[in-house]
């Protein structure tokens, strides 16, 4: 089970704020779960043995319904304001244009004078910064996904879609469609290379040489 918690397309291997703020949630849901979870395992542990003499309410309404209540608050709180934190905002980030299709990713980012670049199924992206990718579809509905930088939004036919990543350090990091499209939807996948920040424009240009 433990493998689970690591690699290239685990959540809980978080490699940017935003990705951490979700792996963040995903525990304190576990956490939530797990108490609800040992109520129950108590109430059914306590039903064997000899007839206890228990008063009903305490059981019904403070633990069954208050104490769930209250643990069920607090997560869709969390999730609310956690949700608040990861949106998108018009705070001059870069913004880059990611584009499905079947069954590939174009992506339309910034090259090294400042032009439009365009590559196929890999997307550059300053390391550090706040990056917003614009998401939409050519054909069917798609989803785009990075899950160590962000979480996963829709790509729409018709629709654009705005998803905030960031990436801490430079490196790799691999991204998939998460809405099946078809035949060839387990080969959808793409790269996000996230290069430093102030790199020579020279070390740019390699965008311009990327697959189209």
């Amino acid at each position: 089970m433990l493998v689970g918690c690591d690699g290239p397309l685990s959540t809980l291997s978080p490699a940017g704020p935003i990705a951490a703020e979700i792996a963040w949630l995903w525990w304190a849901m576990l956490a939530g779960a797990a108490l609800l979870t040992l109520m129950v395992g108590v109430l059914v542990a306590m039903s064997f043995g000899r007839p206890r003499d228990i008063p009903e309410r305490r059981w019904t309404v403070t633990l069954g319904v208050w104490f769930s209540i209250a643990v069920l608050s607090v997560v869709l709180a969390t999730g609310l304001w956690l949700g608040e934190r990861i949106l998108p905002r018009d705070d001059g980030a870069v913004t880059v244009h990611a584009h499905g299709f079947q069954w590939g990713w174009r992506f339309t980012q910034p090259g090294a004078d400042g032009q439009p670049v365009e590559t196929l199924d890999t997307l550059y992206i300053p390391a550090g910064q706040p990056v917003d990718v614009l998401v939409t579809s050519g054909d069917v509905i798609h989803a785009f996904w990075v899950p160590r930088l962000a979480g996963k939004i829709d790509a729409i036919p018709g629709r654009e879609n705005r998803l905030r990543l960031q990436a801490d350090m430079p490196g790799r990091f691999d991204g998939v469609c998460a809405e099946f499209c078809g035949l060839g939807h387990a080969v959808m996948r793409f790269a996000v290379i996230a290069y430093p920040p102030d790199a020579p424009p020279e070390a740019l240009t390699q965008l311009e040489g990327a697959p189209e």
